[in-house]
């Protein structure tokens, strides 16, 4: 498959597209918006009996099924097993690539909090040494303030641009799994490693846009309050007109919050596998997403709760497992153990756990990535008529993988 705007199964927004003409062409297959029928007088504008397309008499073959998901509108259960599969079928990269840049990272912010630490070691003795009573000066805390803000900003940097990589690189892999293409580690860092900058600015632009409501809501709740103490309760009502104002302005904030989020959820996806910049794919999102604001919502919502239900039950699993050599070499310890004794016996413990926070922070970075990208080829395939031009893509990653016959 071709990565080049406007080529390859997804497309891009200009050159044509997948469909001919325009950005998505006039009507991919000729006539109105989509031809005589919804998509060309089929389903997907095919003749009958073509796949997934009444036959002669009714029948209907069923759709093509390259890769993880069939090639035809999407259940819930389609889009949450496709998820499933993408991450059992393609575990060096689903696993490797989030384990790499996060483990890196960590390694980064681990360096630099060593760094800063003996470079204001001196000064941190010196607060421990001080006598009782006795505050420190500014001079004395200034360096730690330094010392603590540069790492922290390096984690948060480093952590961004680690999250920006991996929903980058679980949209890559994705587009082959569709496909039944393959997708080594190599490949997908290089594909996702150029749209890191276009996934950092479409997340913040999503988060400003997002932001508005609750800015107007302090705004409001600031004015409230201000209006309250200006004119006074002696009978102490206005705590409880202040804590209701602000039960309801969240409330009704809430709302525009998350649809907003909704209507700008697949804006990633375009990112990546249109190569959209992030104010075309924040429209591009929006158009995908009209008409479906609560198919989107609610699937989205619960590839969260699941991501997070499976890593919780990874990690609180792991835990217990944990606790019972734990448990055993606690108890042969002495009344006054050495504290390298008491490190050994909780060491297991802690690198179980450690294992288990792991595990469960790649499922969290990784499954609903997987959904979002499968819910924006949904909608493609829904309202745009895309399952054709991926049943030919997936015929060429067939054709290409297959070796040559004798």
């Amino acid at each position: 498959m071709s990565d080049k705007m406007g080529t390859g199964p997804y497309g891009g927004p200009h050159a044509g597209g997948p469909y001919g003409g325009g950005p998505y062409g006039g009507g991919p297959y000729g006539g109105g918006p989509y031809g005589g029928g919804p998509y060309g007088g089929g389903p997907y504008g095919g003749a009958p009996g073509a796949p997934g397309t009444p036959g002669w008499g009714g029948w209907a073959p069923p759709p093509p099924h390259p890769g993880v998901i069939p090639l035809r509108p999407l259940t819930v259960g389609d889009i949450l097993s496709g998820a499933f599969a993408t991450m059992g079928r393609y575990k060096k990269p689903v696993i490797g690539l989030p384990a790499a840049v996060f483990g890196a990272c960590s390694v980064l912010v681990l360096c630099a909090a060593v760094i800063a630490f003996f470079a204001v070691s001196d000064t941190f003795y010196e607060l421990v040494d001080l006598p009782g009573g006795r505050d420190p000066e500014w001079d004395q805390i200034q360096p730690l303030v330094v010392a603590l803000v540069c790492v922290s900003l390096i984690a948060v940097v480093g952590y961004v641009l680690a999250a920006a990589l991996v929903q980058g690189g679980m949209f890559t892999v994705l587009k082959n799994a569709v496909v039944g293409g393959p997708a080594g580690f190599g490949s997908v860092w290089r594909q996702a490693l150029p749209r890191v900058p276009a996934l950092i600015g479409t997340a913040l632009l999503t988060g400003l846009i997002v932001a508005v409501p609750v800015v107007l809501l302090m705004i409001a709740f600031a004015s409230a309050l201000i209006g309250v103490s200006l004119l006074g309760s002696g009978e102490g009502g206005g705590g409880g007109a202040l804590v209701a104002i602000g039960l309801l302005g969240a409330l009704v904030t809430a709302v525009p919050a998350v649809w907003l989020w909704v209507k700008f959820s697949l804006a990633p996806a375009a990112v990546v596998l249109e190569k959209q910049g992030p104010v075309r794919a924040l429209r591009r999102s929006s158009e995908l997403v009209r008409g479906r604001w609560w198919p989107v919502f609610g699937i989205s919502l619960l590839a969260y709760v699941l991501a997070a239900l499976i890593a919780g039950v990874i990690q609180q699993g792991l835990s217990l497992v944990g606790m019972f050599p734990t448990m055993a070499g606690a108890a042969s310890l002495g009344p006054e153990p050495e504290p390298s004794e008491v490190l050994s016996v909780f060491s297991v413990y802690i690198v179980i756990a450690l294992v288990g926070q792991v595990i469960g922070y790649i499922i969290q970075t990784t499954f609903p990535p997987l959904v979002t990208g499968l819910l924006y080829v949904d909608q493609r395939i829904r309202k745009e008529g895309l399952a054709p031009t991926l049943a030919a893509a997936a015929a060429t990653a067939t054709a290409t993988a297959a070796p040559p016959s004798a």
